[in-house]
């Protein structure tokens, strides 16, 4: 048995494997399983699992998988963990705090250079719908909680409840229902039916006083048509923590488009994520080793 750290042999993530019992190697012939520490060396990688082929485990770092789908199937002989369920808390703490600072329209008075008009809108008691209900999900429920909102939780299978929520419906569900929500989070994975969930027809079809935030991935938002929906007053404003595309170009129109508040894929950091995939990696490791389950096993089929 021998894992290797990789692209980077970092120390804390080193140290993790140790704990899990087994002291980590640099890459060779008998590697049988790899940490993968970049999020967005698919095609490294693939080069890696390609002239390894003794490798049977890759633990990935962090909760979206989308750009190593490919490798799924490519490497059918290979378990695949993801961080899922180790960042809930500090990305649902920024999807909240997106959601207030739109809603009291920060964006706009921080940039002001004068004294402004009094406005934004309450949390309390808003109808709020979670789009996803993993962990990321499921913990800004838990957070919405004291607001007294009415919360729609958009899951896949929509007949399983969440605690917490008022209801669960499935994206169809969703989108029938887009004019009776004030405030929508998206939250879930990357899929076929996540991708470009919200166009110039959902937008379109959201109260003008609705704020969208998204915390999961760029490409769930139609980019060009959230531009025009917020300078059209189809929406009352925006919180990205993602952006599609990724880094957003320094002239795009997004920067400018009104009540928006971009962040730069900050909701979870190295430095907040360090403890948890720590944690992950360790159990994992014990897991590879026969003792106990192996968390964030990846889904082939959703892709998550």
């Amino acid at each position: 048995m021998s894992i290797a750290v990789l692209p980077e042999p970092k120390t804390p993530f080193v140290k993790a494997v140790a704990e899990g019992g087994v002291t980590a190697e640099p890459l060779s012939e008998d590697t049988t399983a790899v940490v993968w520490l970049d999020p967005k060396g698919a095609d490294a990688l693939d080069a890696v699992l390609a002239e390894h082929p003794a490798v049977t485990w890759v633990q990935l770092p962090f909760a979206g998988v989308d750009a190593f789908i490919p490798l799924f199937a490519r490497y059918p002989q290979i378990r695949f963990t993801s961080a899922k369920g180790a960042y809930d808390q500090p990305v649902a703490e920024h999807a909240l705090a997106l959601t207030l600072a739109v809603l009291r329209e920060f964006p706009h008075f921080a940039r002001a250079q004068q004294w402004q008009k009094q406005a934004g809108r309450s949390l309390f008691g808003l109808r709020v719908a979670v789009v996803g209900a993993g962990g990321i999900g499921r913990e800004i429920v838990r957070l919405l909680q004291p607001f007294d909102t009415h919360i729609t939780v958009v899951r896949r299978r929509a007949a399983e409840p969440v605690v917490g929520a008022d209801q669960t419906v499935d994206v169809a569900g969703f989108k029938a229902q887009l004019q009776a929500f004030d405030v929508v989070i998206l939250a879930a994975a990357l899929t076929a039916d996540t991708k470009s969930l919200l166009g110039a027809g959902e937008f379109a079809a959201l109260p003008d006083d609705a704020v969208v935030i998204n915390i999961a991935r760029g490409p769930h938002i139609d980019t060009d048509a959230l531009v025009a929906a917020l300078r059209d007053g189809q929406i009352a404003g925006a919180g990205l923590d993602v952006t599609d595309p990724e880094p957003l170009p320094e002239d795009h129109p997004l920067w400018s488009a009104g009540n928006i508040l971009i962040t730069p894929h900050t909701a979870n950091t190295w430095a907040m994520a360090e403890r948890p995939l720590s944690r992950r990696i360790a159990n994992n490791v014990r897991a590879f080793e026969g003792e106990g389950e192996y968390e964030g096993v990846v889904d082939i089929e959703a892709g998550y």
